[in-house]
């Protein structure tokens, strides 16, 4: 009888390792790893060998990256959407782009179930579910960490050993990292204390700001209807410009940030993050807005950020709530086109510059020189008007 098949979202790290080889002799699936480029770099290398190896059937890797910056990132950032006031979204907008993909492959190699490595202790394993089920509703989900009986990762080691599966080792590192174009964020080990300092050799992508050059650079971004689209006047893609922007951040120090953040599951967990060009991106957006979007409708969009920010964080991309306030976001944004100029400079990223010819700023308004098409008398009935409410509550209070 022909075996069933199972989609494992595979990184070659030691969790799906130990996962994969499970599923074939505890579960007796047929294992079909797949693993996602979304700009994690040389840690796809040898990923199709490593999982012949370990016994998958066949392995698939998909290069997400335009996808996920395209899809995923600029919308968010289209949105403002910050989770808790200092959280980027890295991780939360790559794992729905990840299980979009894994949903695609199983139908396509006739899979009954897909399998993911996150533990029950986490957000991801929601963010991965909440898709899987919100794009096949009947799709199989087998969550290992939730159903198996390793108390924690000295037991996968054991099995590893046992099974003859490469454990890859990095000397010294204490905590876990999760990288993508967006970010690189870091949790765990010494990092489970909130107090501890993080260690100065943690960060892969950003410089010391202590160290880094001495001289500022200053860059220019262009934005196409909400979306940035050259920089320096140079067009890029999605993924180009990110990544570019990554490289000049990092340079910089620019992008680092040290949270304790509100869990789905209930706890708090402290995160390091790396995110440079997303950091760089988040202020040039929002300096061209405010030139490019009316008052009222800037107030009101921003009001929704943190629930818009909140969906994203805990799972729910293909969620039609997201989806409404992403199309009222979108419906906004054709107005923000224009230019914005920014130094870098020793981890502080400034605007310098903002330009659009959609611009609402008109100098003959706000000028505080003579003349100009502002006459300051309106202000007078203005202000009676408005503080009508406030004299007449007075007037009581005071027994009038």
């Amino acid at each position: 009888m022909e075996k069933k098949k199972v989609v494992l979202a595979y990184s070659g790290g030691l969790d799906t390792s130990v996962i994969l080889k499970w599923l074939i002799e505890e579960r007796g699936y047929d294992v079909i790893a797949y693993a996602a480029d979304v700009g994690q770099g040389a840690e796809v290398d040898g990923i199709r060998e490593k999982a012949a190896r370990t016994g998958a059937i066949k392995t698939i890797v998909s290069d997400l990256r335009e996808d996920f910056v395209r899809d995923f990132v600029f919308p968010a950032f289209r949105m403002n959407a910050v989770y808790e006031g200092t959280y980027l979204l890295g991780t939360s907008l790559a794992r729905p782009c990840i299980a979009k993909k894994q949903i695609e492959i199983a139908r396509e190699e006739g899979a009954v179930a897909v399998s993911h490595g996150a533990t029950g202790k986490g957000n991801d394993q929601v963010r991965f579910e909440l898709t899987y089920l919100a794009l096949e509703p009947e799709i199989e989900i087998v969550a290992p960490w939730r159903e198996w009986s390793f108390a924690g990762r000295s037991d996968l080691v054991a099995y590893a050993e046992e099974h003859g599966i490469e454990v890859p080792r990095i000397a010294g590192k204490t905590y876990s990292s999760d990288r993508n174009l967006l970010h690189i964020s870091y949790e765990g080990g010494i990092l489970e204390d909130p107090w501890a300092e993080p260690p100065s050799d943690i960060f892969q992508i950003t410089t010391d700001p202590r160290e880094a050059p001495d001289e500022p650079e200053e860059i220019t971004i262009d934005f196409e209807r909400g979306d940035p689209v050259a920089v320096d006047g140079t067009r890029c893609s999605p993924a180009e410009l990110l990544g570019e922007l990554n490289r000049r951040g990092g340079r910089h120090g620019i992008g680092r940030a040290d949270i304790v953040e509100n869990r789905y599951v209930g706890m708090k967990s402290r995160g390091v993050y790396e995110t440079p060009g997303g950091t760089i991106l988040q202020t040039a957006h929002r300096a061209l807005e405010t030139i490019t979007l009316d008052r009222e409708v800037l107030h009101l969009r921003d009001s929704l950020i943190p629930r818009y920010a909140e969906m994203c964080y805990y799972g729910y991309w293909f969620a039609p709530e997201r989806e409404m306030i992403q199309a009222a976001c979108d419906e906004v944004q054709k107005v923000v086109t224009g230019t914005v100029r920014l130094r870098l400079y020793k981890g502080s990223c400034v605007v310098t510059g903002r330009k659009s010819p959609r611009s609402l700023y008109r100098g003959d308004l706000s000028t505080f020189e003579a003349g100009g098409a502002y006459n300051q008398a309106d202000a007078t009935g203005f202000i009676r008007l408005n503080a009508l409410r406030l004299r007449t509550r007075a007037r009581i209070d005071h027994g009038g």
